[in-house]
């Protein structure tokens, strides 16, 4: 049973993930922004992180650039599907910007989320281990 580690600091929005992905059996870890999705990153060791990037304390692009630039770290190497109301060329962009380089994220949802997307989203990441369903996601559409 694959472990997903859902970060949101809506609690709606964690229960209603939650809800679609429970039809699937994956065992659901939960995260109300970005330090405590560091921590039970570190303890839970999550196949998969669902990410919102607009939380307070530690957003997350700053949870995206901890774990991709600090390999060091010792945080899995575990696939982000990022799942925000802000549009994802404008997220792209504003990372772009502030970091001098891509957002090193594989997948990308923005809400509304529609539950069949979000399972298919899940599901080919976890199959295929990540970055590489990234180059096939537009056939989704």
């Amino acid at each position: 049973m694959a472990k997903v580690l859902i970060v949101d600091d809506d609690p709606d929005m964690r229960l209603a993930i939650a809800s679609v992905l429970n039809s699937r059996c994956y065992q659901i870890i939960e995260a109300c922004d970005g330090e405590e999705a560091l921590m039970k990153l570190r303890e839970e060791k999550p196949d998969i992180m669902l990410l919102d990037l607009l939380m307070p304390r530690m957003d997350g692009f700053a949870v995206i650039r901890e774990i991709r630039g600090n390999p060091a770290k010792g945080y899995p190497d575990v696939p982000i599907l990022v799942i925000s109301s802000i549009r994802e060329d404008a997220s792209h962009r504003r990372y772009e910007l502030e970091m001098g380089h891509k957002l090193d994220v594989d997948d990308y949802i923005e809400k509304p989320i529609e539950p069949f997307v979000l399972l298919q989203r899940v599901e080919k990441l976890l199959s295929k281990g990540g970055k590489d369903a990234k180059t096939d996601q537009d056939s989704d559409h």
